[in-house]
């Protein structure tokens, strides 16, 4: 299968601002996600992408349009990477929220909530790891098993995709961070997903592109080095 880069969108003008966006149109880069929009294309300069799929929404579509300009590449839009669904939270005080009940069984058990009028956490990680899967099948059929593509989404939408590629329950998915303009890697393979980076917010990418298949090499993409990675 291939491999994934899961892009968080850069910074947002509702990032800091204390008010919980969510899917509210119209959200777009501050001046500082911009820059960090315009440093992926060096940042990605050594890794060829195959690909690039987005949530819908408008911070999504600007993180990655730079990237996508200077590759050529179109960007196609999966509404299953989209932005939690809220409900009557969308557009409220987090300072607010947290006093409401329903705030510590996101912190403490999150499989269990549900977002008056939006949806579950639940039912986000299900659509979601869906979408990859299905994004990550797609684009092996088309590119082949050693392409990269990248899927630019939304903070819990990710941590929701990299609990289930770690084999965690969903309850334990407040312990990863996903900032801003951070990217997450993932292989998956026949039997289990590999999580190559977490959270990593710069540096070289390029250990993250496969190497090419040596000629009668055993096929073992779906094993595990006993012992640890020895690198590249």
């Amino acid at each position: 299968m291939a491999t994934v880069i899961l892009l968080r969108h850069a910074r947002s003008t509702a990032n800091g601002s204390g008010v919980l966006a969510g899917r509210t149109p119209k959200v777009a880069l501050d001046d500082t996600g911009v820059q960090q929009a315009a440093k992926l294309v060096e940042r990605l300069a050594d890794v060829p992408v195959a690909a690039i799929v987005a949530s819908p929404l408008l911070r999504c579509k600007q993180t990655v349009a730079p990237l996508a300009s200077a590759r050529g590449l179109r960007v196609v839009t999966d509404a299953r990477l989209s932005e939690v669904d809220y409900g009557e939270w969308t557009g409220r005080k987090l300072s607010v929220l947290g006093k409401e009940p329903l705030w510590r069984v996101v912190q403490q058990h999150p499989s269990a909530a549900v977002f008056p009028g939006g949806e579950g956490l639940a039912n986000v990680q299900a659509r979601a790891v869906a979408a990859i899967r299905a994004q990550d099948a797609r684009v092996t059929q088309e590119h082949g098993a050693h392409a990269v593509w990248i899927a630019v989404s939304h903070g819990d939408v990710i941590k929701s995709v990299l609990a289930d590629a770690l084999g965690q329950h969903l309850d334990a998915f407040q312990r990863i961070v996903v900032d801003p303009a951070s990217v997450s890697v993932v292989r998956y393979t026949d039997t289990r997903p590999f999580v190559l980076r977490t959270n990593d917010n710069g540096g070289d990418l390029a250990s993250v592109v496969p190497p090419k298949p040596k000629k009668n090499a055993r096929k073992s993409g779906s094993d595990a080095v006993v012992g640890g990675s020895t690198g590249k």
